[in-house]
């Protein structure tokens, strides 16, 4: 039977088991918190992104949640600087023109302020410049692509927390804890 974990992923922490980065380097990884031997991550979150990161054994279960080729919709709770309308927003819908090509069509609804954890270090707050909570779900995963779409929109991501991957959800996790699933 596969193992799947459901991580809650901090902010600041790697999404691999060590850190191959420079000598002497001390950035935080999965083994801080993860003691399951056999798990991998299926995908990957930025160091500076945060929410939901999948660890299985199942080789096959980890393609098919990783690879864009099967479209896995993956939802982000997304604060942008700026208070874009929903015409701003129709880009997104639409697809977006990047640097390695247009994007895929991207489902993007205005949403609350989520009622989550604080984040460590917390988002650089300005009086003279407001901020909107987004939630964005996607069908591919390029590198980096909810950044690079709400940036050339006009609307930089200030947090990005990854909510759902397909079925799986953060829901009832802690932030920096994990839960076993049976699939």
């Amino acid at each position: 039977m596969s193992r799947v974990i459901l991580f809650n992923k901090p902010f600041d922490v790697l999404s691999q088991f060590t850190d191959k980065g420079t000598e002497g380097s001390a950035r935080r990884t999965l083994s801080e918190f993860i003691k399951v031997p056999g798990v991998y991550p299926a995908g990957r979150l930025d160091r500076d992104s945060e929410g939901l990161l999948i660890l299985t054994d199942d080789g096959r279960l980890q393609a098919r949640i990783a690879e864009p080729k099967h479209k896995m919709p993956k939802t982000y709770w997304v604060q942008v600087e700026g208070d874009p309308s929903n015409s701003d927003l129709q880009i997104l819908r639409d697809g977006i023109e990047l640097k390695d090509g247009k994007t895929a069509p991207a489902d993007v609804q205005f949403m609350n302020a989520p009622d989550i954890w604080d984040r460590n270090p917390p988002v650089r707050f300005r009086k003279s410049v407001p901020d909107r909570w987004l939630e964005i779900t996607i069908r591919e995963g390029r590198n980096r692509q909810v950044r690079r779409m709400t940036a050339a929109a006009g609307f930089p991501t200030l947090r990005l927390v990854r909510y759902r991957v397909g079925e799986w959800t953060i829901d009832g996790i802690k932030n920096g804890e994990w839960r076993e699933v049976s699939i």
